[in-house]
Order: C-alpha cells, then sequence, then structure tokens
C-alpha cells in the first residue's frame, strides 16, 4: 500500500500517514463487521482515500490561510488525485525513492529499512550496532530533514542511480541478515524478510542483468538460504555450521548461487557482496567444517576487509585467522574490534569464547555466558548458554574443536 501511494503521488509522508490510518480503521472496524473478503483490498482503498482527505484538507487549510490573509487564490500543489488503481508491486522501486540524495547515504539506508523495508527501530539500530533511542533520533531527523528540503518522491535521476542502487543492495542485504538471524525475540529466523528480500533481489538482478555486485548480492542470499532448513532443530533450537545435516541444505538454491559466483567474478573487480558470496561457496563446497578450504576462507576475508573495512568482517576474519593459524592468533586479532562499536556485542564474546574453547582455556565457559547475556535472540541465547554448560562440564569430550560461533 505504501509503495503504491508513494510512488504514485511522490509524497512519502501523506502516504504513510494514510496508510497508517488504513491500519487504525482495520483495527476498529473488523472486530465489528467481520474480516472482509479481500482484506489487503479494503485496506488500500481506505488508505487511498484517506490520502485523498489529507490532500484535501490541507488544499482547504491552505485556502482558508490566504482568505484570512487577503491573498489571491493561487493553484495549490496540492490537487486532490484522482482514484488509486489496484495495488501493484512498486516495493523495489519505493526503496529506490527512499534513498534520496537530500540525505547521506547512512540516513537514507536508516529510513528505508523503517520506513518499508519491515524492521523496528530496535531492529535497524542492531543492525548498526547502536542504541535504539540513536536510532530513533536517527530517523527522525532524516524526516524532518526530508519536510525541509520539500523532497518529491520521483524517480532519480540517471545521475543518481547509481548511488542509490549502493543503498538499496545494502537494504536488501540488511533486511536479509535481520530475517535470516533475528535480533530479538522468540524465533531464530524471520522467513518474511529472508522471502521478501530475496524477491526484490531477484527483481533488481533481472533488471540489471550485468551488475556484478546485485548478482552477488543474490548469490550471497541464495547460498546462505539454503542452509536455513538445517539451521534449525525440531524445537527451533539453533543448530551451528559445523553440526548441521548437509544432506538437508537446499542443492538447487546452491547451485544457483555458485553459477551466479563464477559468472560474476569473470568481469569487473569483485565488490564486498561478490566476496562475500564467493566465502558463502566456499563453505556449500566442503563436505564438513574440518574439511573446509580455510586458507581460501581466510584469503577472501582479507581481501573484503581491505576492500570494505567492517568490524564485523574482522571478527569473522578472526574465526578464519584461528582455524588457519592457531586460537592465539585469532585472540590478538580480536584487540582491533574489542573497544569499537562490537564492544559488549555478543557476537564479539562469542568470537572470543570459540578460540578460547579451541585453545582448551575453561575461560571460554565465563565468555559463553556474557554472549548469552548480550544476544537479544531467545534460540541464540539457550545455544549460548548450553555452550557454557558444556564448556563448564570436566566430563571428557566437553570441548568441540569443529563449533563455530558463527552462521
Amino acid at each position: 500500500m505504501l509503495a503504491t501511494l508513494a510512488h504514485r503521488y511522490g509524497d512519502f509522508g501523506r502516504a504513510e500517514d494514510a496508510v497508517q490510518e488504513a491500519l487504525v480503521a482495520a483495527v476498529e472496524r473488523w472486530p465489528l463487521d467481520g474480516v472482509p473478503e479481500r482484506p489487503s483490498g479494503w485496506l488500500h482503498t481506505v488508505a487511498a482515500r484517506r490520502y485523498v482527505d489529507l490532500v484535501r484538507a490541507e488544499a482547504a487549510r491552505t485556502r482558508r490561510e490566504r482568505t484570512a490573509l487577503d491573498l489571491t487564490p493561487r493553484d495549490t500543489l496540492f490537487a486532490a488525485p484522482p482514484d488509486v488503481p489496484a495495488p501493484r508491486d512498486d516495493l523495489l522501486e519505493l526503496f529506490l525513492l527512499c534513498c534520496h540524495p537530500a540525505l547521506p547515504a547512512p540516513a537514507q539506508l536508516a529510513l528505508t529499512l523503517r520506513a518499508v523495508g519491515g524492521l523496528t527501530t530496535a531492529e535497524v539500530a542492531a543492525a548498526f550496532l547502536v542504541s535504539e533511542r540513536t536510532m530513533g533520533q536517527r530517523i527522525s531527523r532524516a524526516k524532518l530533514r526530508l519536510r525541509e528540503a520539500g523532497a518529491r518522491f520521483t524517480p532519480p535521476a540517471e545521475a543518481e542511480r547509481k548511488a542509490r542502487l549502493a543503498v538499496v543492495r545494502q537494504v536488501l542485504y540488511l533486511m536479509f541478515n535481520e530475517g535470516y538471524s533475528a535480533s530479538s525475540g522468540p524465533q531464530l529466523r524471520r522467513a518474511d524478510l529472508t522471502g521478501q528480500a530475496l524477491r526484490l533481489t531477484r527483481r533488481l538482478h533481472e533488471q540489471l542483468p550485468g551488475d556484478g555486485e546485485t548478482a552477488g548480492l543474490l548469490a550471497l542470499m541464495l547460498l546462505t538460504e539454503a542452509r536455513a532448513a538445517a539451521r534449525v532443530g525440531p524445537d527451533g533450537e539453533l543448530v551451528p555450521l559445523a553440526e548441521q545435516d548437509r544432506t538437508r541444505w537446499d542443492r538447487t538454491a546452491i547451485d544457483e548461487g555458485r553459477a551466479l559466483v563464477e559468472r560474476s567474478l569473470t568481469g569487473s573487480p569483485p565488490g564486498p557482496y561478490r566476496l562475500q558470496a564467493a566465502i558463502a561457496a566456499v563453505h556449500t563446497e566442503a563436505p564438513s567444517t574440518e574439511a573446509t578450504d580455510w586458507p581460501q576462507v581466510l584469503a577472501l576475508y582479507e581481501l573484503l576487509e581491505h576492500l570494505a573495512p567492517n568490524p564485523v568482517v574482522t571478527l569473522n576474519r578472526a574465526v578464519a585467522v584461528g582455524m588457519v593459524h592457531g586460537p592465539a592468533a585469532g585472540l590478538a586479532l580480536l584487540s582491533e574490534v574489542e573497544s569499537g562499536l562490537l564492544a559488549g556485542h555478543h557476537r564479539l564474546h562469542a568470537v572470543r569464547a570459540h578460540l578460547l574453547e579451541l585453545a582448551d582455556d575453561r575461560t571460554a565457559a565465563a565468555e559463553w555466558r556474557k554472549a548469552a547475556r548480550h544476544a537479544g535472540s531467545e534460540p541464540e541465547r539457550r545455544y549460548l548458554l548450553r555452550r557454557a554448560a558444556a564448556m563448564s562440564d570436566p566430563s571428557p569430550g566437553r570441548c568441540d574443536p569443529g563449533h563455530l560461533p558463527i552462521r
């Protein structure tokens, strides 16, 4: 609904207000009148009418103000629109519209994730490694800046399109990540978000078949989502990569993803998404964690960190360093990120615990417990506590060197 209204009229603010009012109307009316036969159609019709009402109210207020000031009436910018046609899938186009050049790229990204990406403010904050309050303020400032700039949501000029596409890819990437590994709540994953991100990325790839980074992003999603069925146990518990039944991986998705990686790497120099897809492809080629080509994984992470420095990349590189050069080398690398954005993050504690466990250091149990305290996802928290309990158990076999604290 939001995509259709904003795309048709170019006014994101009023479109958002109209959709919210339609949802409120549904909450009020459906318990009394029953759910309509076509709920989405009902919502779309009401939202379109609310949009018209908002525009007419604005026009009437403008006329009253001009009359009070004894001004000659002029054409208003807010002429009432005609009836809105049936909804269509404009979501990808709306992503492009929201990545408005009136905002810096980080603000574009945050606003798009919150407004149309399906993420809450807390989930957007988790993606940026900042507090929910900080992110809420950023999003509010972004909306205010758009209003002050008089920004209209119109298709981007060709000169702007490349920059906007880069932000759209990042929005889709972060949507997928939140869906694949929920930052909070009782479920390990949100299939609605991963499915939406995959669908939109596939559409973007169809529109831009020669764009290597879009192909890499699609490949990364396919290769990652291929493991989804094996990643969740019967009771919804997290099953780490080292313990997954690889016969349950989706070989069709893996074949498609690997083919995309091979094709995209033959063109221009690889970017961040193609490199991440190549890392995922290496994991899917291995019959087990022990048989994984860890030197190749490490080389790809080193290239990725050189190209797009990021504390999460460093964290993952530390795991690869530990697998190739030993846990002491991996632990030394963690010092580079422990005082930055990842300070206190559960993944930092989990990686340190993993490397300590590889070194047969019993202080790993305390690190697993720290990771559990900071984890927002309940399945992740339960898993981390199980790791702590296993490490605390003095019985033989407590340490599983094949374990990885990552996806």
